[in-house]
Protein backbone atom coordinates (compact mmCIF):
# COMPACT_ATOMS: atom_id res chain seq x y z
CA UNK A 1 0.00 0.00 0.00
CA UNK A 2 1.18 3.52 -0.85
CA UNK A 3 0.29 6.11 1.73
CA UNK A 4 1.28 9.71 2.39
CA UNK A 5 0.53 11.92 5.39
CA UNK A 6 -0.68 15.37 4.33
CA UNK A 7 -0.98 18.41 6.59
CA UNK A 8 -2.95 21.61 6.13
CA UNK A 9 -2.32 24.86 7.99
CA UNK A 10 -5.35 27.16 8.25
CA UNK A 11 -4.11 30.38 9.82
CA UNK A 12 -5.02 33.98 10.52
CA UNK A 13 -2.66 36.58 9.10
CA UNK A 14 -1.73 39.83 10.83
CA UNK A 15 -0.50 43.16 9.57
CA UNK A 16 3.26 42.50 9.90
CA UNK A 17 5.13 39.96 7.76
CA UNK A 18 7.62 38.93 10.45
CA UNK A 19 5.10 37.48 12.92
CA UNK A 20 3.15 35.83 10.08
CA UNK A 21 6.24 34.02 8.82
CA UNK A 22 7.18 33.00 12.36
CA UNK A 23 3.68 31.63 12.93
CA UNK A 24 3.70 29.78 9.61
CA UNK A 25 7.04 28.18 10.47
CA UNK A 26 5.77 27.09 13.89
CA UNK A 27 2.49 25.70 12.52
CA UNK A 28 4.42 23.81 9.85
CA UNK A 29 6.56 22.37 12.62
CA UNK A 30 3.37 21.40 14.49
CA UNK A 31 2.07 19.57 11.41
CA UNK A 32 5.38 17.73 11.08
CA UNK A 33 5.13 16.67 14.74
CA UNK A 34 1.79 15.09 13.85
CA UNK A 35 3.51 13.07 11.15
CA UNK A 36 2.90 15.21 8.06
CA UNK A 37 5.13 14.48 5.07
CA UNK A 38 3.64 17.30 2.97
CA UNK A 39 2.41 20.58 4.51
CA UNK A 40 0.40 23.22 2.64
CA UNK A 41 0.06 26.82 3.83
CA UNK A 42 -2.63 29.33 2.75
CA UNK A 43 -2.26 31.74 -0.13
CA UNK A 44 0.01 34.76 0.53
CA UNK A 45 0.28 33.94 4.26
CA UNK A 46 3.17 36.37 4.77
CA UNK A 47 0.82 39.38 4.99
CA UNK A 48 -2.78 40.36 5.16
CA UNK A 49 -4.56 40.02 1.83
CA UNK A 50 -3.30 43.28 0.34
CA UNK A 51 -5.21 42.93 -2.95
CA UNK A 52 -8.30 44.54 -1.38
CA UNK A 53 -6.89 47.83 -2.68
CA UNK A 54 -4.63 49.04 -5.50
CA UNK A 55 -1.69 50.61 -3.70
CA UNK A 56 1.86 50.78 -5.03
CA UNK A 57 3.23 50.54 -1.48
CA UNK A 58 2.16 46.89 -1.38
CA UNK A 59 4.77 45.97 -3.97
CA UNK A 60 7.27 46.36 -1.12
CA UNK A 61 5.89 43.08 0.27
CA UNK A 62 7.24 41.12 -2.71
CA UNK A 63 10.38 38.97 -2.49
CA UNK A 64 12.50 37.10 -4.99
CA UNK A 65 12.49 33.30 -5.00
CA UNK A 66 14.87 32.23 -3.61
CA UNK A 67 14.56 34.95 -1.00
CA UNK A 68 14.29 35.39 2.78
CA UNK A 69 10.96 33.63 3.29
CA UNK A 70 11.53 30.76 0.89
CA UNK A 71 14.98 30.20 2.36
CA UNK A 72 13.55 30.07 5.89
CA UNK A 73 11.27 27.27 4.75
CA UNK A 74 14.08 25.53 2.88
CA UNK A 75 15.97 25.40 6.18
CA UNK A 76 12.93 24.15 8.11
CA UNK A 77 11.99 21.58 5.47
CA UNK A 78 15.53 20.19 5.52
CA UNK A 79 15.51 19.99 9.31
CA UNK A 80 12.16 18.19 9.41
CA UNK A 81 12.52 16.34 6.06
CA UNK A 82 9.03 17.51 5.11
CA UNK A 83 7.71 18.94 1.84
CA UNK A 84 6.29 22.47 2.19
CA UNK A 85 3.99 24.32 -0.21
CA UNK A 86 4.49 28.04 0.43
CA UNK A 87 2.48 30.65 -1.48
CA UNK A 88 4.53 33.85 -1.92
CA UNK A 89 4.36 37.27 -3.58
CA UNK A 90 7.23 36.81 -6.03
CA UNK A 91 9.30 39.75 -7.27
CA UNK A 92 10.70 38.42 -10.52
CA UNK A 93 12.01 41.76 -11.88
CA UNK A 94 11.15 45.43 -11.45
CA UNK A 95 7.53 45.77 -12.54
CA UNK A 96 7.08 41.98 -12.91
CA UNK A 97 5.42 40.14 -10.05
CA UNK A 98 3.68 36.78 -9.63
CA UNK A 99 1.53 34.95 -7.12
CA UNK A 100 3.76 31.91 -6.76
CA UNK A 101 3.80 28.62 -4.88
CA UNK A 102 7.24 27.37 -3.91
CA UNK A 103 7.46 23.60 -3.51
CA UNK A 104 10.25 22.78 -1.07
CA UNK A 105 11.10 19.08 -0.96
CA UNK A 106 12.55 18.39 2.46
CA UNK A 107 16.28 17.78 2.57
CA UNK A 108 16.39 17.98 -1.23
CA UNK A 109 15.58 21.69 -1.21
CA UNK A 110 13.56 23.64 -3.76
CA UNK A 111 11.71 21.29 -6.10
CA UNK A 112 10.27 24.11 -8.21
CA UNK A 113 7.64 26.81 -8.41
CA UNK A 114 4.16 27.23 -9.83
CA UNK A 115 2.93 30.67 -10.87
CA UNK A 116 -0.81 31.31 -10.54
CA UNK A 117 -2.37 31.13 -14.00
CA UNK A 118 -5.83 32.62 -13.45
CA UNK A 119 -5.80 36.13 -11.97
CA UNK A 120 -9.08 37.64 -10.67
CA UNK A 121 -10.20 41.24 -10.75
CA UNK A 122 -13.23 41.66 -8.50
CA UNK A 123 -14.18 44.11 -5.77
CA UNK A 124 -11.62 43.64 -2.93
CA UNK A 125 -9.79 41.04 -5.03
CA UNK A 126 -7.81 43.34 -7.33
CA UNK A 127 -5.11 40.84 -8.19
CA UNK A 128 -4.60 41.92 -11.79
CA UNK A 129 -3.03 45.12 -10.46
CA UNK A 130 -0.31 43.11 -8.71
CA UNK A 131 0.21 39.82 -10.50
CA UNK A 132 1.31 38.84 -13.99
CA UNK A 133 -0.40 35.59 -15.08
CA UNK A 134 1.80 32.54 -14.72
CA UNK A 135 3.96 31.53 -17.66
CA UNK A 136 5.15 28.10 -16.51
CA UNK A 137 1.96 26.23 -17.35
CA UNK A 138 0.44 23.56 -15.14
CA UNK A 139 3.10 21.62 -13.30
CA UNK A 140 3.57 18.54 -11.15
CA UNK A 141 6.22 17.70 -8.58
CA UNK A 142 7.38 14.24 -7.42
CA UNK A 143 7.64 14.46 -3.63
CA UNK A 144 7.18 12.15 -0.63
CA UNK A 145 6.54 9.08 -2.77
CA UNK A 146 3.70 10.68 -4.74
CA UNK A 147 3.18 13.29 -7.45
CA UNK A 148 1.45 16.53 -6.52
CA UNK A 149 0.10 19.49 -8.44
CA UNK A 150 -0.19 22.94 -6.94
CA UNK A 151 -2.78 25.42 -8.19
CA UNK A 152 -3.70 28.66 -6.40
CA UNK A 153 -7.08 30.04 -5.28
CA UNK A 154 -8.83 31.46 -8.40
CA UNK A 155 -7.42 28.52 -10.35
CA UNK A 156 -9.82 26.35 -8.36
CA UNK A 157 -12.83 27.43 -10.45
CA UNK A 158 -11.35 26.13 -13.71
CA UNK A 159 -11.81 22.44 -14.59
CA UNK A 160 -9.20 22.83 -17.32
CA UNK A 161 -6.51 23.60 -14.74
CA UNK A 162 -7.35 20.59 -12.61
CA UNK A 163 -7.60 18.30 -15.64
CA UNK A 164 -4.30 19.34 -17.20
CA UNK A 165 -2.52 18.98 -13.88
CA UNK A 166 -4.03 15.55 -13.32
CA UNK A 167 -3.11 14.48 -16.85
CA UNK A 168 0.50 15.24 -15.98
CA UNK A 169 0.28 12.66 -13.22
CA UNK A 170 -0.85 14.57 -10.13
CA UNK A 171 -2.36 12.29 -7.51
CA UNK A 172 -3.07 15.18 -5.13
CA UNK A 173 -4.13 18.70 -6.12
CA UNK A 174 -3.29 21.39 -3.58
CA UNK A 175 -5.03 24.78 -3.62
CA UNK A 176 -3.50 27.43 -1.31
CA UNK A 177 -6.37 29.88 -0.97
CA UNK A 178 -7.51 33.28 0.31
CA UNK A 179 -11.28 33.46 -0.09
CA UNK A 180 -14.06 34.85 2.03
CA UNK A 181 -17.20 36.91 2.35
CA UNK A 182 -17.86 40.59 1.98
CA UNK A 183 -19.49 41.00 5.41
CA UNK A 184 -22.34 43.09 4.02
CA UNK A 185 -23.25 40.27 1.61
CA UNK A 186 -22.80 37.31 3.94
CA UNK A 187 -26.38 37.00 5.16
CA UNK A 188 -27.81 36.91 1.63
CA UNK A 189 -25.14 35.09 -0.34
CA UNK A 190 -22.75 33.53 2.17
CA UNK A 191 -23.86 29.88 2.30
CA UNK A 192 -24.25 29.50 -1.46
CA UNK A 193 -20.87 31.16 -2.14
CA UNK A 194 -19.00 28.80 0.15
CA UNK A 195 -20.98 25.79 -1.08
CA UNK A 196 -20.12 26.64 -4.69
CA UNK A 197 -16.43 26.94 -3.77
CA UNK A 198 -16.37 23.52 -2.15
CA UNK A 199 -18.58 21.87 -4.77
CA UNK A 200 -16.36 23.01 -7.64
CA UNK A 201 -13.31 21.43 -6.04
CA UNK A 202 -15.09 18.24 -5.07
CA UNK A 203 -16.01 17.96 -8.74
CA UNK A 204 -12.32 18.23 -9.68
CA UNK A 205 -11.58 15.28 -7.39
CA UNK A 206 -14.37 13.19 -8.92
CA UNK A 207 -13.68 14.06 -12.56
CA UNK A 208 -9.96 13.35 -12.23
CA UNK A 209 -10.01 10.56 -9.66
CA UNK A 210 -7.52 12.30 -7.37
CA UNK A 211 -7.31 13.88 -3.93
CA UNK A 212 -7.97 17.62 -3.52
CA UNK A 213 -6.67 19.69 -0.60
CA UNK A 214 -7.90 23.31 -0.26
CA UNK A 215 -6.15 25.42 2.41
CA UNK A 216 -7.71 28.78 3.27
CA UNK A 217 -6.85 31.56 5.68
CA UNK A 218 -9.25 32.62 8.43
CA UNK A 219 -10.36 35.80 10.19
CA UNK A 220 -11.56 39.30 9.28
CA UNK A 221 -9.14 41.61 7.47
CA UNK A 222 -10.19 45.25 7.04
CA UNK A 223 -10.05 47.10 3.74
CA UNK A 224 -7.42 49.77 4.45
CA UNK A 225 -8.90 52.14 1.85
CA UNK A 226 -12.50 51.93 3.06
CA UNK A 227 -14.07 54.60 5.23
CA UNK A 228 -17.28 52.59 5.67
CA UNK A 229 -15.91 49.29 6.99
CA UNK A 230 -15.54 46.95 4.06
CA UNK A 231 -13.01 44.20 4.39
CA UNK A 232 -13.15 40.45 3.89
CA UNK A 233 -14.18 37.78 6.38
CA UNK A 234 -12.10 34.80 5.30
CA UNK A 235 -14.25 31.75 5.80
CA UNK A 236 -11.66 29.14 6.71
CA UNK A 237 -13.40 25.80 5.99
CA UNK A 238 -10.22 24.26 4.56
CA UNK A 239 -10.94 20.72 3.45
CA UNK A 240 -9.60 17.44 2.12
CA UNK A 241 -11.52 15.45 -0.52
CA UNK A 242 -11.05 11.87 -1.67
CA UNK A 243 -11.07 10.73 -5.31
CA UNK A 244 -14.78 9.92 -4.98
CA UNK A 245 -15.60 13.49 -3.91
CA UNK A 246 -16.26 12.61 -0.27
CA UNK A 247 -15.08 15.29 2.18
CA UNK A 248 -12.56 13.59 4.46
CA UNK A 249 -12.05 16.62 6.71
CA UNK A 250 -13.40 20.15 6.93
CA UNK A 251 -11.86 22.78 9.21
CA UNK A 252 -14.03 25.28 11.12
CA UNK A 253 -14.81 28.62 9.51
CA UNK A 254 -13.44 30.79 12.32
CA UNK A 255 -10.49 29.04 13.97
CA UNK A 256 -6.87 28.40 13.15
CA UNK A 257 -6.38 24.70 12.45
CA UNK A 258 -3.53 22.28 11.84
CA UNK A 259 -4.77 18.96 10.53
CA UNK A 260 -2.86 15.92 9.30
CA UNK A 261 -4.38 12.91 7.53
CA UNK A 262 -2.93 9.80 5.95
CA UNK A 263 -4.08 9.37 2.36
CA UNK A 264 -4.21 5.95 0.71
CA UNK A 265 -2.84 6.49 -2.80
CA UNK A 266 -3.95 3.04 -3.98
CA UNK A 267 -7.54 4.32 -3.79
CA UNK A 268 -6.84 6.43 -6.88
CA UNK A 269 -6.43 3.45 -9.20
CA UNK A 270 -9.46 1.67 -7.76
CA UNK A 271 -11.57 4.80 -8.19
CA UNK A 272 -10.45 5.29 -11.79
CA UNK A 273 -11.19 1.65 -12.58
CA UNK A 274 -14.76 2.07 -11.38
CA UNK A 275 -15.32 5.56 -12.80
CA UNK A 276 -13.07 5.55 -15.90
CA UNK A 277 -13.48 9.19 -16.85
CA UNK A 278 -9.91 9.50 -18.13
CA UNK A 279 -10.36 6.40 -20.32
CA UNK A 280 -13.57 7.66 -21.92
CA UNK A 281 -12.45 11.18 -22.76
CA UNK A 282 -13.13 12.10 -26.41
CA UNK A 283 -9.87 13.87 -27.07
CA UNK A 284 -10.71 13.95 -30.78
CA UNK A 285 -13.71 16.20 -30.06
CA UNK A 286 -12.25 18.87 -27.78
CA UNK A 287 -10.50 21.23 -30.21
CA UNK A 288 -12.91 24.07 -29.40
CA UNK A 289 -11.76 24.14 -25.78
CA UNK A 290 -8.89 26.38 -26.85
CA UNK A 291 -11.31 29.04 -28.15
CA UNK A 292 -12.61 31.87 -25.96
CA UNK A 293 -16.21 31.22 -27.02
CA UNK A 294 -17.81 29.03 -29.68
CA UNK A 295 -20.35 30.85 -31.82
CA UNK A 296 -23.42 28.80 -32.69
Amino acid sequence: MRKVAVGMVQMQCGAEPGPNVAKALELTRAAARQGAQIVCLPELFRSRYFCQTEDTRHFELAEPIPGPTSEAFVKLAAELDVTVIASLFERRAPGLYHNTAAIIDGARGMSGIYRKMHIPDDPRFYEKYYFTPGDLGFKVFPVAGTTIGTLICWDQWYPEAARLTALRGAEILFYPTAIGWHPEEKAEFGPRQRDAWETAQRAHAIANGCYVIAVNRVGFEPDPASKTGGGIEFWGSSFMVGPDGVVLFRAPEAAETVHVAELDLDVIARQRHGWPFLRDRRIDAYADITRRFVES
